[in-house]
């Protein structure tokens, strides 16, 4: 059998655990976190594991069958930043470990100065720079952090600012920014956040045209109200006597013709009756 299969039997041939932690893997100074390590439901043990000196070793065993376990690591400090990984254990065996988890722990250098040189307001499609400087502590690492979008590390020889370009962005790139300065010979701690800084990525065009269109519908609507109002009007305007109605009224035809008659040879009505009076 090759070494390959060897190492398949031994730890079986389960599905990889995922690891997460939530509400994130950024936590302040003696804050906690939750770390869960998802398996599967045939799953009766679990383990938590942090690197240390190149080996993982263990920090916590959970007992009892469930898909997900959750290890509660508080407070967060020096001890408990660092690289996580976590198994589980099914049937006689034990499954690979997961992906790792680096947990980072914030608030132990002053913070940084975040800033931007393109305003807060951007076009989808454009690049944004962000910078991160610390006036009196020197880092040699700098990392950008967003609520549920990546984080971003810089190196920087100056080691007092360092520059995020962002782009081209788009509508998802919206949101409240916040930076980190740190050593690299300490990875997991990291100083307090900057004051944070909201970008908007908004597309005016498109919301031009949406009120043109909402402009343009107001507008025929106004035409269609006001031909009804005309119709309407036209059906309920005055209307011509009925023939029994008509019977009241005078007959003026006779006198009318009478009258053009009379106009026609020159005639008033008046001088007509002094005529036939001589």
């Amino acid at each position: 059998m090759a070494p390959r299969d060897i190492t398949l039997f031994c730890l079986g041939n389960f599905p990889i655990p995922i690891i997460s932690a939530t509400p994130s893997s950024v936590i302040p100074w003696n804050g906690s976190v939750k770390i869960l390590c998802r398996g599967t439901l045939e799953s009766y043990l679990y383990q938590l594991e942090i690197l240390e000196n190149l080996t993982y070793k263990q920090v916590e065993k959970q007992l009892g069958f469930q898909e997900v376990a959750e290890f509660v690591i508080n407070p967060m400090d020096t001890n408990t930043a660092g690289r996580y990984q976590c198994r589980y254990r099914r049937e006689r065996h034990w499954s690979a470990p997961s992906e790792a988890l680096e947990l980072v722990v914030t608030g132990l250098y002053d913070k940084p100065f975040l800033s931007t040189n393109g305003g807060h307001v951007a076009m989808p499609g454009e690049n944004i720079s962000f910078q991160c400087s610390s006036a009196h502590m020197s880092f040699d690492r700098f990392s950008l952090s967003r609520p549920g979008g990546p984080t971003l590390s810089r190196h920087r020889d100056a080691r007092l600012q360092v520059d995020f370009t962002l782009g081209p962005v788009n509508l998802s790139f919206s949101g409240v920014y916040t930076c980190y300065g740190w050593h690299s010979g300490r990875p997991y701690l990291w100083s307090a956040p900057s004051d944070a800084l909201e970008l908007v990525v908004t597309d005016t065009a498109s919301q031009d045209h949406t009120t043109e269109n909402w402009v343009r519908m107001g507008v025929a609507g106004l035409v269609l109200l006001a031909l009804l109002a005309i119709l309407a009007e036209n059906r309920l305007g005055p209307q011509l006597p009925h023939q029994e109605d008509q019977q009241d009224l005078p007959d003026l035809s006779r006198s009318w013709q009478k009258s053009r008659t009379e106009w026609t040879f020159g005639l008033t009505p008046k001088d007509h009756q002094k005529d036939s009076w001589s």
